[in-house]
Formats: C-alpha cells, structure tokens, sequence
C-alpha cells in the first residue's frame, strides 16, 4: 500500500512543464507541417472515398479546401499547449481533431499516430499549465510548483509498453535477415551523405540488432542514473537518425521529449526553470488513500492492461499476423515490413446477370490502391463501397468478390483473400479470425 501512496506524493512538476512546452511546439509542427508537405491535400482531399475506421463510415473529410482550416485548427490548438493559453481548451480541441483525422482515414496510417493520441489523453487530464503559462499567470487557482508523481510515470510506464513490443516484434526472418533494411535502404542511395553508407552490409547489419539492443535495453539504461547520460547521448543519435533516414515526422522529437521524465525533476528545475521555487520534500508527507484514489488507481491498471493486451491480441488468430494483419495494428509493429501485390474485384448483378471486373485504381489514389492488396479490412470496406455504389446507380443487389495477391518483403506472391466469398454478405469481425482471409503458408 506504501507504493500506491507514493504514486500521489508530490513531486516537483518541472518535467511535466516542460514537455508541455516541447509538445506543444511538436503537434503545431505536426498539423501545419501536414499542410506543408501536402500531406493533408494528398490524404483527405483528394481521395473520392476514404477508408475510415469501420463503422465510422459517416466520419468523412469535409470537401473542397475545409481541411486546410481544419488542420490550421490543430496548429493553433499546439501553440495554445505550448503557451498554456487556455490550456485545457487547446488540448481538448487538439485531441479531438487528432482523434478524428486518425479515424477517418487509414491508408496512411502509422503507429506514430496512434501514439500521439495516447499522448494527448495523458495530457488532458494532468495539470501541465501549472506553471510558466498564461493560465498560471492569469489565474492563481492553476499554479502549483509539483504534481503527483503517477503524472510522470504513466509517461515512464507507456514508454516500457513500446520500446519492448518494438524490440519483440523485431524478431522476426525478415528484420533478422536484413531483408526488410536493405529494400529500406535501397531507395536512399541519393541522400546526401549517408546515401552511399546506407547500401554498405556492415551497416545494416548494425542497424538489424542495434534496433534490437536498444529497443530492448535503453528503458533501463535509461532508468538507472548511472547510464542514463551516455543513453540519453545514444537516445538522441538514435532518434536523430531515425528521422534523417526514415523520415518519420514529429516522432523522433517526441520520443526524445518524452525522455525528460527519466531526469531527476530538480536537474529537470534548475536546467530550465532557474526562478521557479524549491520544492521542500520534507514537508510532504505520504497522502492518504481514499476511495478517488482508488478508482483512479483501478482506471490505470484497465488502461496498461489493454496496453499490453492489445500487442499480444494477434495470438488469438490463426496465421501469421505479418500475412493475415489480424492484430497488426496498435501493436507497436514498427517499420518491420514492406507489403505489395496485386487486387482486382469482380462485381456481380443478379438482376441483369452480368459480372464485370473492377480494377481499383480507376476510384482510388495511388497511396490506397498500393495499399488495399494486403490490407484485409480496406479490402473488406472497398466491397462494401463497390455495393453501396451499384446499388445507387440502379443495378440492384450485386455480389462483390475479390482476388487479392499480396508479397511480404521480397518473399513470393499469396494469395489473401478467398474469392468464393461475396464480401457484401459477410460482417467485418473484430474480435476472431474472418473465414474469408487466407492463412499463408508460406
């Protein structure tokens, strides 16, 4: 009981503070970058027909140039966390939008992006404007130089959940082998620089298990305070690398941010909060346990525990999560593979008795349609799509089967879906293997 009473003991609140800061810059960065690069336009606003997640099909993005205000929206929301400038109401609205746009839409999807919501739900409900924010100057009530110490490590208690399923889901042939590194590596032989070093063997090999080593080992390392300097240095090299090669957004930034809640929250203070105040520990003393504590105690362990259910959901399916995809996502599957293939639809009329022949690309960009081949649930949602349309054009009921073949890496062609299905006929199922996807085995 004493370890749960000292997860609500005060501490000072430095890191907190100062990754709002850090964060904030970073999701500013991620929304107007977004624009930028043009990823908005090439991801929601050109796509005729968007692969929401199912059962959200109403989640649509909004048509003409509205995307551009809405992510303008979320780079204003970043700089108001940064700031603490109403803070509550910048990140409520950031977490929404975010929310939303990861929702409504998947063929660009990432872990990164998944992550970045856990993120923005741990900081909508701790006091991270407490201090050196407009809040904090504003309003008397806001300031606090500590917090409790459960808001730092359900920071250090996430970061386990990831760098470990990232370094266990490596162990696989196609990481061990190099294979997935070298197709990676393959298309960068123009980068200034390291081009030419990325093709060299010895270096790949060293990225094959350094990403192993220090997925696995640089939490601890990390942790404890006589190797947590030279991590820290590894840490960001790491990350730095990570995103000049792979060229991975705000991710590496945030991971190095995050790294603040390893510090000792006073090296934290008199590193970048000279003039805050001192915190006097020993006239703190352990809090009692009453029921709210409780409950909150109760809502963290449902929390991590669907944190580490969820990376280990895949072995409730049959196959292989790498051909089938069942449990792929929100598992921390990070950069491990690349996928291609070939799809097409046939789409049968029972009223006119006449089949024809669909070929994707005629509806979809080039991003989806070189992603639907191997992705079970875009395939599943396509047909759907194919139906609604037909029926909508007047050909009555209509039958839509697919015959999709999807590669892993450089490994041979599979076949993924069985084509005797009509996958109109057929409910999307969450929770167990779908009959209709193949089991490889290759």
């Amino acid at each position: 009981m004493n370890w749960l009473r000292k997860q609500f003991q005060p501490v000072d609140n430095a890191p907190l503070i100062l990754f709002r800061i850090i964060f904030g810059l970073l999701i500013f960065a991620e929304s107007f970058g977004a624009i930028l690069t043009g990823w908005v336009r090439e991801v929601l606003i050109e796509p005729e027909f968007t692969f929401t997640l199912i059962g959200f099909d109403w989640l649509q993005p909004p048509d003409g140039y509205a995307m551009y205000v809405y992510f303008s929206l979320m780079a204003v929301s970043g700089l108001m966390v940064m700031l603490g400038f109403y803070y509550r109401i910048g990140m409520a609205s950031f977490t929404l939008l975010w929310t939303m746009v990861y929702w409504m839409q998947k063929s660009a999807y990432n872990n990164h992006y998944y992550f970045l919501i856990l993120l923005c739900l741990f900081m909508l409900v701790l006091p991270a404007h407490a201090y050196a924010s407009f809040d904090s100057k504003r309003w008397n009530s806001v300031i606090s130089t500590t917090c409790p110490r459960w808001c730092i490590n359900i920071f250090l208690i996430q970061l386990w959940i990831v760098y470990t399923f990232a370094a266990i889901n490596k162990f696989y042939p196609g990481w061990l082998d190099g294979e997935f590194i070298q197709m990676n590596f393959a298309s960068k032989s123009n980068y200034w620089l390291i081009g030419s070093m990325l093709q060299e063997k010895w270096l790949q090999q060293i990225i094959v298990y350094g990403g192993i080593l220090f997925d696995g080992l640089i939490f601890y390392f990390l942790l404890y305070r006589k190797t947590r300097i030279p991590a820290f240095i590894i840490s960001v090299f790491f990350h730095l690398f990570n995103s000049a090669v792979f060229q991975i957004g705000i991710f590496p930034y945030l991971m190095i941010g995050l790294m603040v809640f390893f510090f000792d929250p006073e090296a934290v203070r008199k590193t970048f909060f000279k003039n805050k105040p001192i915190v006097n520990y020993a006239s703190l003393g352990l809090p009692d346990i009453n029921f709210g504590r409780i409950a909150l105690s109760f809502l963290f362990v449902c929390y991590f525990a669907m944190q580490l259910y969820l990376p280990l959901r895949h072995h409730l399916y049959k196959g292989d999560v790498f051909y089938t995809e069942e449990g792929h996502r929100l598992a921390w599957r990070m950069m491990l593979r690349f996928k291609s293939g070939n799809i097409k639809y046939y789409v049968k009329s029972t009223e006119m008795d006449s089949t024809w022949t669909i070929n994707p690309r005629d509806f979809l960009t080039s991003k989806q349609a070189s992603s639907l081949p191997s992705k079970p649930d875009m395939i599943w949602q396509f047909a759907r799509y194919l139906d609604k349309k037909y029926k909508k054009e007047g050909f009555g009921d209509v039958e839509v089967r697919a015959e999709s073949y999807t590669r892993l890496n450089r490994g041979p062609l599979y076949k993924l879906v069985d084509d005797t299905f009509d996958l109109t006929s057929v409910r999307w199922q969450s929770l167990k293997h779908a009959d209709w996807i193949l089991i490889s085995d290759k």
